[in-house]
């Protein structure tokens, strides 16, 4: 009589360890993808990055000059309330971005007189400027700044760039990418919880 050889139930059928490992790395796979899917759905939106300066800390430049309307303007040293000073030019396409969002901002701070904006224009002529900020729906001052020299007093290379002046006359946020209303209602939170 010949023995017919026979698998043994222990080993189960050729090349099933192999699968069994292959099930477990891919459900191993889909738990990290899933957290990390769960961990980017929940976490707060990412908030501009801010620029170091040296004029954050301390007191802000004088903001003053000829408006693109053609009055005067001088802000108030210290302004009294959060203040954000946006510098900006018609032809500049990240402040065509943000330029709503300043929209938003200035109305919602508008009717609670708890921050104001002032705009500067950045190597920009005054009617494109002017044009620009009439089809944005801008009411805010905003500063011609012949020469740029508000613009060299704060520092600035390029558009958009912006700052957030605490109540007593402290810069305390340099921002040199679109901003929204959100990124600058956060620094201010964040100023008003350090004391500002």
């Amino acid at each position: 009589m010949t023995d017919v050889p026979t698998s043994s139930p222990a080993s189960g059928a050729p090349g099933q360890p192999a699968r069994r490992t292959a099930r477990w790395a891919g459900l191993g796979i889909l738990v990290v993808v899933a957290g990390l899917i769960a961990v980017l759905a929940t976490r707060p939106p990412a908030s501009v990055a801010e620029v170091r300066s040296p004029l954050v800390g301390n007191s802000t430049p004088p903001v003053q000059g000829v408006t693109v309307t053609g009055t005067l303007y001088d802000l108030p040293q210290p302004p009294g309330t959060f203040t954000v000073v946006n510098f900006f030019a018609s032809w500049c396409q990240p402040c065509q971005q943000e330029g709503p969002e300043l929209v938003r901002f200035a109305f919602e701070h508008s009717s609670r007189h708890d921050a104001q904006l002032v705009g500067v224009v950045f190597d920009d002529t005054v009617p494109a400027a002017r044009q620009y900020q009439a089809r944005l729906g801008a009411t805010w001052p905003t500063l011609a700044d012949p020469g740029g020299k508000v613009a060299l007093s704060f520092g600035v290379r390029a558009p958009p760039s912006t700052f957030v002046i605490a109540p007593d006359g402290r810069v305390v946020a340099y921002i040199v990418a679109p901003v929204t209303a959100r990124d600058l209602d956060r620094i201010i939170a964040r100023a008003q919880a350090e004391g500002a």
